[in-house]
């Protein structure tokens, strides 16, 4: 009986639906686990910046994420005015978790990184 609650036919299939439910339930359990910090360094995962920008742009971008923690529009705007003081105007900035994005920017003016595990941060100057 138990096995044909569990999915029907063969034992292998309710194996695999306990499976598949044992997994869903740890994900909605550990849900803590994924909004922990798991480091405090930036990890770049792709620039074109020259060193000097790059530089500058990631500490901004450590700075803004550690003053704003819990408010991930409040570091990108401060991200965003940052580098638009200090290298013209029309940078773009995009914080959080969970996102993808195709755009089109200036050559040598883009920075992609991750910072705090799972924040993430693109930073970009187009025309």
């Amino acid at each position: 009986m138990a096995e044909e609650a569990g999915g029907g036919g063969e034992g292998g299939a309710g194996t695999a639906g306990e499976t598949t439910a044992a997994a869903t339930g740890g994900e909605e359990s550990d849900l803590g686990f994924y909004n922990r910090k798991l480091h405090n360094f930036p990890l770049i995962r792709y620039s074109d910046m020259n060193e000097e920008m790059r530089l500058e742009a990631m500490e901004l971008c450590v700075t803004a994420c550690e003053k704003h923690a819990s408010s991930n529009e409040g570091a990108a705007k401060m991200i965003k005015e940052t580098m638009d003081k200090k290298f013209g105007a029309t940078w773009h900035a995009v914080v959080g978790m969970g996102f993808g994005f195709e755009i089109a920017y200036d050559c040598k003016n883009l920075l992609y990184l991750f910072f705090g595990g799972n924040t993430a941060i693109c930073l970009w100057k187009c025309a």
